[in-house]
């Protein structure tokens, strides 16, 4: 067997004491290669631009440029792989970690999580998946998400999607697993994930969680409809 994979981390958090604790906790299990930290967002900028980290945890309300515009402006740098960005908040229905999923970021955290749970969502993102259970995802994206008759007419993007992406889309916007969307669709979960990567790559979605928003957004999904 090979070695291990390890992961290299960047914190970003203008707080000494809960960068410098993240920091810790971090350097202190196995598996981490790198842990950097860093207290700003045009900083961040240029730390993930030379390190190169695979997960970043980012705070969302930094002074000056926020973690919102420091997400967008660190994947639009388009290294690859990009980095698995994980918004830290104090509250799990903020306006700003809305936003942030929306710039492409893969989950957000709440500030006072445990160590081992730090650790099991850090690993949970590098496989690529969601950090928070549906409900949450939803009932977050609902409080922001346009309302009927709000949102504006379905982007061309859309069109791109044949009907089966279409129907996955929405499906994984409804907060469905995989597995959920192949005994829905009677299909395959190897053909879900098909699906879902592909309709990734056509609208230029940087994480699952960017995709839930999309659904929203394009009216695919209505905030305070039916599961």
């Amino acid at each position: 067997m090979g070695e291990p994979a390890v992961t290299r981390v960047l914190v970003v958090d203008d707080q000494d004491l809960i960068r410098a604790g993240l920091a810790a906790i971090l350097r202190a299990t196995p598996g981490f290669s790198s842990v950097l930290e860093t207290a700003d967002g045009e900083t961040a900028v240029t730390m993930a631009a030379e390190h190169h980290p695979d997960v970043i945890l980012m705070d969302i309300r930094l002074p000056g440029m926020n973690g919102i515009t420091t997400t967008e402006r660190i994947l639009a740098q388009r290294t690859s792989p990009a980095p698995k960005i994980i918004v830290l908040t104090t509250f799990d229905t903020d306006e700003y970690v809305y936003g942030a999923l929306r710039a492409g970021s893969c989950g957000f955290l709440l500030k006072d999580i445990p160590p081992d749970r730090l650790i099991a969502a850090i690993s949970a993102i590098r496989s690529g998946d969601m950090l928070f259970a549906p409900s949450v995802t939803r009932r977050l994206i609902e409080a922001y998400a346009p309302r009927p008759g709000e949102a504006a007419r379905r982007p061309e993007s859309l069109h791109q999607l044949t009907v089966r992406e279409t129907e996955v889309l929405r499906l994984v916007g409804k907060g469905l697993a995989n597995d959920e969307i192949a005994h829905e669709l009677y299909v395959s979960e190897a053909t879900v994930k098909t699906h879902i990567h592909r309709t990734m790559h056509k609208l230029d979605l940087r994480s699952r969680a960017q995709a839930v928003v999309t659904a929203y957004e394009t009216g695919l999904v209505v905030p305070g409809g039916a599961r």
